[in-house]
This record gives structure tokens, C-alpha cells and sequence, in this order.
């Protein structure tokens, strides 16, 4: 029953990224984890989000071992699985190809902290890693995407329970949260910051971050310890 609820959530997160507008055809991908078992649910590899269905949700384990499916985890099940095993108070993790979100790591650029529509959900600039190395790249490139995220927010010291998402360089956003389906809210959350951020920054390309005192306020009346926001 708990494997079968696992697979109903990590589809319904899956299909929710598409009702979203945030992936096309194969685009995209969404894992949740049960960390008693260690059982780690996601989207098979090339299904079309049209043909996906919850049976066909592929569970593994957290070396990459299937455990139960007919098909082929996501081609980028090991960078979900290296997240799991370095964050491991996270539940769920998304992966999309948004245009936005996408264009920034394509560029290679941080989504800096404008506003306080982003510091409503991100604590501060939303990181893009290095361009993956060849070494890297020819060792185990899924592998590998994921150490770059953890190696970026090892040397800027950044805490992954208040920074829920990074741009892989080349490559495009991870988010993630206690389940998938808060993975998904901020792969949303995060396309429209980006496409804010980018209009921003056409009208005025020397706008400065979001001073701290502000951003402390924005993200913490959400998320801090006496944070107020919505109803109890």
C-alpha cells in the first residue's frame, strides 16, 4: 500500500509539471523518496507526460537497482539518487526543461534575488553550477550532474533546506522539497522568478539584489520559526 500510494504521488507530481506548461513530450522528470525503505519512485525514460500512466512508474533503490517495473528509470535517476543520499532531509526532486529557468543555465548565469517575489520562496540567488568538466562528463556524466550541484552548494556554503533549487550549467533546473509534489510548486515557483528576473533585468541591466534586510523579511515570514504568512 505504501509502494502503491509512492507511485500515485510521484505520477500525479509528473502530470501536474505537464497541466503546468512546464514540460513537453519526454521533457522533464519527477522522483519521491520513501526513506524508510529506501525505495525511490520516478518517471520511466522517453514516455510521453500523454501515454504516462501510474503503473508505469519505475521504483528503484537508492544504488539504481530496479525493484519493480517493466520499463527504464529516467535517464537522470543517478543525479536524482546522488541528491537524495547527499540531502537527505529532502522527500522529492524535480528536473524540467522550462524556457526560462533553462535559458538562464544555458547561459550560465545565477538567478539573482531581485525581488520579494523571489525571496518569498528562494534565500537568495539561485545558484548555476561550473560547466560540467570531461572528466566528469566520461566518468558517469548522470552521476556527476548531481555532484555538481552539491559541489556548489558545498563552497558557497549554501543550506539545501533554504535554497530548494539550482541551474545545472548547459543543462537546466533541479528543485526539490519534503515530497514531490513541493519539488513541482517550485519548479513553477522558480520558471516564473525566472521569467520575472529576466524582464527585470532587460529594463534595467544594472539592478542590484534584493538588500538582506528585506530579503530576511520576505522569506522568513514564510518560512522562519515565527513566520505568519497564510492561515494556521
Amino acid at each position: 500500500m505504501v509502494i502503491d500510494k509512492l507511485k500515485e504521488k510521484v505520477y500525479e507530481a509528473n502530470m501536474e509539471l505537464n497541466r503546468k506548461g512546464l514540460v513537453i513530450y519526454t521533457f522533464g522528470n519527477v522522483s519521491q523518496i520513501d526513506r524508510k525503505s529506501g525505495i525511490v519512485a520516478i518517471k520511466p525514460s522517453g514516455v510521453d507526460y500523454d501515454k504516462l500512466t501510474v503503473n508505469d512508474i519505475v521504483l528503484v533503490d537508492l544504488k539504481g537497482n530496479i525493484i519493480d517495473s517493466r520499463l527504464k528509470p529516467s535517464s537522470d535517476t543517478k543525479t536524482h539518487l546522488k541528491l537524495y543520499n547527499k540531502f537527505p532531509q529532502i522527500g522529492g526532486i524535480a528536473h524540467t526543461h522550462s524556457q526560462y529557468a533553462t535559458s538562464f543555465a544555458q547561459a550560465n548565469l545565477s538567478i539573482k534575488c531581485l525581488g520579494t517575489t523571489h525571496a518569498d520562496y528562494f534565500y537568495s540567488d539561485i545558484l548555476c553550477t561550473d560547466v560540467i568538466s570531461d572528466e566528469m562528463l566520461f566518468k558517469d556524466y548522470e552521476d556527476q550532474t548531481g555532484e555538481l550541484i552539491v559541489d556548489k552548494f558545498t563552497k558557497e556554503g549554501v543550506d539545501y533546506l533554504k535554497m530548494k533549487a539550482c541551474l545545472v550549467a548547459c543543462h537546466g533546473p533541479f528543485t526539490w522539497g519534503q515530497d514531490a509534489s513541493e519539488a513541482v510548486f517550485l519548479s513553477v515557483m522558480l520558471e516564473e522568478i525566472a521569467k520575472i528576473n529576466y524582464i527585470t533585468q532587460s529594463l534595467n541591466s544594472d539592478i542590484n539584489s534584493i538588500k538582506k534586510t528585506l530579503l530576511d523579511k520576505h522569506y522568513f515570514r514564510k518560512h522562519g520559526s515565527n513566520a505568519y504568512y497564510g492561515q494556521e
